[in-house]
């Protein structure tokens, strides 16, 4: 068997407690860009399908940007971007250096923009594909626009959202392996660490790829019950 498991378990030579913090670590780190992402990614939505005609040019250009431009280098140009204009901001007001910004920062950041122009794409279908009869028939009975949102649209696009924005849940979590070039200790630089410290490779790199495992894997069974519930709540709507 390749490796000294004794390695990755919790003794006294073991690694397990650090790949555990890194693991909590890349899902801080993952739950925090996702939800940048939703909140970024419903305005922009928003902006493509009832906004005016400048508000949906930057919208489209947004999406073209983050969705064409390489995620690392995006992750490079928020670090040491950041870095130089956080140093320009404190230098310019006088406040004693030096400057930085996290790692945290700069990846949840970064992915959070890059995962928005995604989630913005399914939610944009997501809405389009409410029937339109349905929503003129809230009009006609007389509902406000947040009761016919609540009510009509929100249930109905739900439904369809959900299982896509899983899957840019599951690719938030792929895109942190990236934050590892920031000098966050997440699970792919913590298993990078162990890996060059023990010269265990195959066994660190395959426990990392465990944890990923770990966390897609019940986070797929939690969207699935999220979509079963959607639909029993549309189902429930459309009676």
């Amino acid at each position: 068997m390749p490796g000294d498991l004794t390695l990755i378990g919790f003794g006294p030579d073991g690694w397990g407690l650090a790949l555990a913090r890194a693991g909590l670590m890349t899902l801080y780190v993952s739950v925090s860009a996702f939800f940048c992402g939703l909140m970024l990614g419903t305005q922009i939505a928003w902006a493509r399908v009832a906004g005016n005609w400048p508000l949906r040019k930057l919208a489209e250009i947004y999406v073209t940007i983050f969705r064409g431009v390489p995620d690392i280098l995006v992750i490079y140009l928020f670090y040491f971007g950041g870095r130089q204009v956080v140093t320009a901001v404190g230098t310019a007001l006088g406040l004693p250096g030096p400057f930085d910004i996290s790692g945290f920062v700069s990846g949840m950041l970064a992915i959070g923009l890059i995962s928005a122009a995604s989630q913005s794409e399914v939610l944009r279908g997501a809405y389009q594909a409410v029937p339109k009869g349905t929503i003129e028939a809230g009009r006609v009975s007389g509902m406000t626009r947040f009761t016919l949102f609540r009510r009509i649209i929100a249930p109905q696009a739900m439904a369809t959202a959900v299982p896509g924005m899983g899957n840019q849940w599951q690719s938030v979590i792929k895109e942190s392996a990236l934050v590892s070039v920031t000098g966050l200790v997440e699970t792919m630089r913590q298993v990078s660490v162990a890996a060059g410290t023990t010269q265990e490779h195959f066994l660190f790199y395959a426990a990392g790829g465990v944890i990923y495992l770990i966390i897609t894997t019940l986070s797929d069974q939690f969207f699935r019950l999220a979509e079963k519930r959607s639909l029993r709540g549309h189902e429930q709507g459309g009676v």
